[in-house]
């Protein structure tokens, strides 16, 4: 049986997404004064900042174990995170890791990097799911039908 590729299509957004991460970092921390969403609101941000980010980070962690599990398995993963929608990394990373990051470094030039990874993620993911439905046939497209793509809800 033909087994999934691990990385999917991470690799094709990342070497968009993190150069522009790189390069909003390093203008936030060379010019605040321009970048920044304000000095009176760094500290709320800063405080929304870590607690985006950390319930970003554990989604993450938590379904790149179930994705593993799946993975050694070459099994269709439908539960955990996989439940609300079809690609829990993919948002985990767009919708709370890097707008936890923009808010921790009270930057606002980061956020278009989100807008940016989800127009790259939306014109390749299509070869995921061809791949997905090449291994998995009828089973992944009754799981495509009833499961949102990206937005879990």
């Amino acid at each position: 049986m033909e087994k999934l590729s691990a990385l999917g299509i991470g690799p094709k957004i990342g070497r968009i997404a993190i150069p522009w991460l790189v390069i909003a970092i390093g203008l936030t921390l060379w010019l605040p004064g321009i970048f920044s969403f304000g000095p009176s609101l760094k500290q709320p941000f800063l405080i929304a900042g870590i607690v985006w980010l950390a319930v970003g980070l554990v989604f993450y962690i938590l379904t790149v174990r179930s994705l593993l599990k799946g993975l050694r398995s070459n099994k269709l993963m439908t539960t955990g995170a996989f439940r609300y929608c079809q690609n829990p990394l993919y948002a985990v990373m767009i919708l709370l890791i890097l707008p936890g990051l923009a808010l921790v470094l009270n930057s606002w030039i980061i956020l278009p990097d989100c807008i940016l990874a989800y127009i790259i993620f939306k014109k390749y993911i299509h070869t995921e799911y061809e791949e997905m439905e090449r291994i998995f046939g009828d089973e992944y497209r009754e799981y495509k039908k009833r499961t949102p793509e990206f937005f879990p809800f």
